[in-house]
C-alpha cells in the first residue's frame, strides 16, 4: 500500500497498465512533454516514449476519432480530455461511433478505448470549465461510465477501464487531484466496473454519493450523528442496483447526494429505480440533495455555496430523519427560486 495524491494514483494506474500491455497508449493535449495539465501523466513520456504518449493538436474531434480507429485495430488508447466541456466537440466520436461499433459489426469489432475527463467545481475555473456533465454520456447504450472519488478509485477504476473490451468514460473530479489517500496497487487495487462501494454501514438511511460528494456525504453523516449507510456508486453505467436496493430495503430511506444541477441529474435514475423496486419497504420518500439549476459561479464564495457542503447535507439529513418528509433545498428556503 502506498500513500499518494489522486493525480499520482492516475499516473500509477496508467503506468502499470502500460507496463503490462504494450498496446496501451495515451494521447491528449499536453499529456506528454508537460506531464498533463493536471500532472496526471507526469513521467510517462520518459518511460514509454513518444509513440505511446502523444501530445495532440487542439482538436478533440480529431484525436478522439483517431483513438476510435486505433481501438478497432487492436490498440488500447487512453484519451485525456482536459475539461469535460471540451468533449462536446468530439461527442459524436464517443456516443455515435465508439459506443456503436460492436453492435453494428454484430460483435466482430471491439472498441477498447478509455476517455478520461476532469470534471466538477471547486477550482475557480468558471462556468465553462466546472460542470460534471455526466448526463452527456450516461444515456448512451454501449458506453460504461465511472467516476473517481478518491485516490484508490482513481487508480482502480482507470485500470479496470483500460482492461475493459469496450469504451469507458472515466470522470475525475479535479478538485480531488491534490487529495492524499492510501492506495492498494497491483491487481488487488483494481476497482471492478459496475460495483458500488459500501463505505459506512448504517440502519436508518441509505446515502448514495458519487465523485467529490462521497467525501462530503461521509463528513456530513459524521457531523449529523445519524446512523447512515454511505455508498459510493463509483459506476454510473452500469450502476450497482443490487447493492443500493438491498441497502434501502434495510434502512427504508434513500438520499442521493450529487454535484449535478437539480434538473436532469443522475440521481433521478437512482430514485426512480429504487422507488419502483422497493416501494413497499420505504418508510419515507426518497430525495436528492443537489446543486441549484444555475451555472457554476466564478466567485470563490458563490462557488463554495454551489456544491452541496457537509453542513448543508448534514442539515438536510437531520431534518429528513426527524420529520420523515423531504426538506426544501436551500434556494427554496431562502426565497431565491420557486
Amino acid at each position: 500500500m502506498a500513500r499518494m495524491r489522486m493525480r499520482q494514483a492516475v499516473v500509477a494506474a496508467l503506468a502499470d497498465e502500460m507496463r503490462a500491455d504494450e498496446s496501451v497508449m495515451l494521447m491528449g493535449e499536453d499529456v506528454a512533454a508537460a506531464g498533463g495539465p493536471f500532472k496526471t501523466s507526469e513521467g510517462l513520456l520518459d518511460e514509454f516514449g513518444g509513440l505511446r504518449v502523444r501530445d495532440t493538436p487542439i482538436s478533440e474531434m480529431a484525436f478522439t476519432g483517431a483513438a476510435v480507429g486505433a481501438a478497432c485495430l487492436g490498440l488500447r488508447p487512453v484519451v485525456e480530455i482536459m475539461f469535460m466541456e471540451f468533449l462536446g466537440v468530439a461527442l459524436d466520436m464517443v456516443v455515435t461511433e465508439a459506443a456503436k461499433f460492436h453492435y453494428l459489426s454484430g460483435g466482430r469489432i471491439t472498441v477498447p478505448m478509455v476517455v478520461r475527463a476532469s470534471v466538477g467545481s471547486g477550482g475557480g475555473f468558471g462556468l465553462q470549465h466546472s460542470q460534471t456533465l455526466e448526463n452527456w454520456v450516461t444515456a448512451t447504450p454501449g458506453l460504461c461510465v465511472v467516476v473517481a472519488s478518491d485516490p484508490q478509485t482513481a487508480y482502480g477504476l482507470n485500470r479496470a477501464a483500460i482492461r475493459h473490451d469496450g469504451p469507458v468514460v472515466v470522470l475525475e473530479p479535479r478538485a480531488l487531484y491534490p487529495v492524499r489517500g492510501d492506495v492498494v496497487t497491483g491487481d488487488a487495487g483494481i476497482v471492478p466496473i459496475g460495483r458500488a462501494r459500501v463505505l459506512r454501514r448504517g440502519a436508518d438511511v441509505t446515502v448514495v454519493a458519487l465523485g467529490q460528494t462521497v467525501g462530503v456525504a461521509l463528513a456530513a453523516v459524521a457531523d449529523a450523528g445519524v446512523d447512515a449507510e454511505v455508498i459510493d456508486l463509483a459506476t454510473l453505467v452500469p450502476w450497482d442496483r443490487d447493492t443500493v436496493r438491498k441497502s434501502v430495503r434495510r434502512t427504508g430511506r434513500l438520499v442521493v447526494v450529487e454535484e449535478a444541477p437539480e434538473s436532469g441529474g443522475w440521481g433521478h435514475e437512482i430514485v426512480s429505480s429504487v422507488t419502483s423496486a422497493v416501494f413497499s419497504d420505504l418508510t419515507a420518500p426518497p430525495f436528492r440533495i443537489t446543486s441549484p439549476d444555475v451555472p457554476v459561479p466564478y466567485s470563490p464564495a458563490l462557488e463554495a455555496r454551489y456544491l452541496p457542503t457537509r453542513e448543508y447535507v448534514a442539515r438536510q439529513l437531520t431534518s429528513y430523519l426527524r420529520s420523515g418528509t423531504v426538506p426544501a433545498p436551500w434556494w427554496i428556503e431562502e426565497g431565491l427560486a420557486r
